[in-house]
């Protein structure tokens, strides 16, 4: 794929970026090395290859994945300004 002047211009258009139309074909030229860095990079086989988060290999620490209302009922009232039956107290906003 090959970009021209008009379409990096419609292009900084679209992301509010300015470029001034000296600076418009040194841009062509970029994203054009750009996009062919990223063409080179779709010929790469990667047929075998497992997808990795890190290049250690580390396993996140798990728990159980179960819901529950932490326990801290009073803890998280007590820094309320009202509480009511175990609820925040808030005030009526509707008549």
């Amino acid at each position: 794929m090959s970009l021209d002047k008009a379409t990096v211009a419609g292009i900084a258009h679209l992301a509010r970026i300015r470029v001034d139309d000296d600076r418009l074909e040194t841009m062509v030229g970029e994203l054009n090395n750009i996009l062919g860095w990223i063409e080179q990079l779709g010929e790469v086989d990667t047929d075998g290859v497992a997808p990795m988060t890190s290049v250690a290999d580390m396993q996140a620490p798990m728990r159980q994945d179960v819901v529950n209302d932490g326990n801290y009922q009073d803890r998280v009232l007590a820094n309320a300004p009202a509480a009511a039956d175990g609820f925040f107290g808030v005030p009526k906003v509707i008549e």
